[in-house]
């Protein structure tokens, strides 16, 4: 059985599933991701950081990160564990809210819980997974069970408006040029100079304030577009270039670190 699969369908192009049967050959470097993630601890237990909260999750736990959230599941020495995890696109889920009567605004409305232990989300996130990735399934059944799970999610957890404050606008401006400019190469007195903030002041705040250097910000935005530009089956050395990397070799080794998956195995079907 291979350790890593991916799950994507044409005809539901807002969602895609992986499943990891054996946790301990992968291991995340913290990462954010521009979709709606969620995913069940299916054996054994890890380490699960979101943003500020660290705790351990086991077998029958769902876990949650918004949009942006900064996090990473890593396995507790060497012991095993297996999950799998949905992507979903964040206008989807706002349409969703819209139609479910939520007051949403400019943003979607993020889940206040990173983590649950209630049963029948647990029960209906794996069942929603096997559904999908069985192609005897038809479409719509799949269509059907996307939204009624994603109908109970909203029912059972809690969820809010964006409450993240900018301590600093400058920050902003900073991460703005980053993600304006993250196929460039970029130097520290770049983002300085279109911020207005010193290196030192933008070192310690910029972290302090997005859960990653600036140089790890750069990254994460470099394999999320890699990400976006494989699923179009599009060459890994073209890719490589296209998101700013150098080479081939170290766009394999970052998109590992932050993926937790080889390139091929991401575009692979």
């Amino acid at each position: 059985m291979a350790t890593l699969k991916f799950w994507r369908d044409s005809r539901l192009p807002f969602i895609e599933a992986r499943m990891v049967s054996d946790g301990r050959e992968v291991h995340y470097d913290k990462h954010s991701h521009d979709v709606f993630s969620i995913g069940a601890i299916t054996s054994g237990r890890s380490m699960y950081w979101n943003e500020s909260q660290t705790q351990e999750v086991k077998s029958g736990t769902v876990v949650l990160m918004n949009a942006g959230d900064v996090h990473a599941c890593n396995p507790i020495c060497d012991n095993q564990w297996s999950y799998i995890m949905f992507y979903v696109d964040v206008s989807w889920l706002m349409r969703l809210q819209v139609d479910l009567g939520l007051n949403v605004k400019a943003a979607m409305l993020r889940f206040d819980a990173t983590v649950s232990q209630a049963p029948d989300l647990f029960n209906g996130l794996t069942a929603l997974y096997e559904l999908c990735t069985d192609d005897t399934n038809d479409v719509l059944l799949k269509q059907t069970a996307v939204f009624d799970f994603f109908i109970l999610l909203h029912q059972s957890l809690k969820v809010v408006p964006e409450l993240r404050l900018e301590a600093n606008p400058k920050l902003k401006k900073a991460a703005d040029f980053i993600v304006q400019h993250y196929t460039e190469s970029l130097h520290l007195e770049d983002i300085c100079a279109a911020s207005g903030l010193s290196p030192s002041y933008l070192i310690r705040a910029f972290k302090q304030q997005y859960g990653m250097t600036p140089h790890a910000y750069l990254l994460n935005r470099r394999i999320l577009f890699a990400q976006h530009q494989l699923k179009k089956r599009l060459p890994i050395v073209d890719v490589a270039l296209a998101a700013g990397f150098s080479d081939q070799p170290h766009f394999q080794r970052v998109f590992k670190r932050i993926v937790a998956a080889t390139p091929h195995q991401y575009s692979a079907d």
